[in-house]
């Protein structure tokens, strides 16, 4: 099985866990993101600030990204 971190970013604020997660394989990781990151949606969206992103990250062993969740607040005037 291969180890995965999650890593957070908001703004100013980026945090990769500390504690690897392992998977089968990249599509159970994958799996795993959607739904993790779809629990966090309503709250982050709430308090996504204009012309903001909020991004979610799976890092593998070596702490390289593998799959990117991004959520972009956009002023369009």
């Amino acid at each position: 099985m291969a180890q995965y971190f999650f890593r957070i970013s908001d703004g100013d604020y980026a945090g990769a866990s500390d504690h690897p997660t392992e998977f089968e394989s990249r599509d159970v990781a994958w799996a795993e993101m959607t739904k993790v990151c779809g629990n966090f949606l309503g709250s982050i969206s709430r308090n996504l600030k204009q012309n903001s992103e909020w991004h979610m990250e799976l890092l593998d062993e070596g702490k390289k990204p593998v799959f990117r969740i991004r959520l972009v607040a956009e002023s369009v005037d």
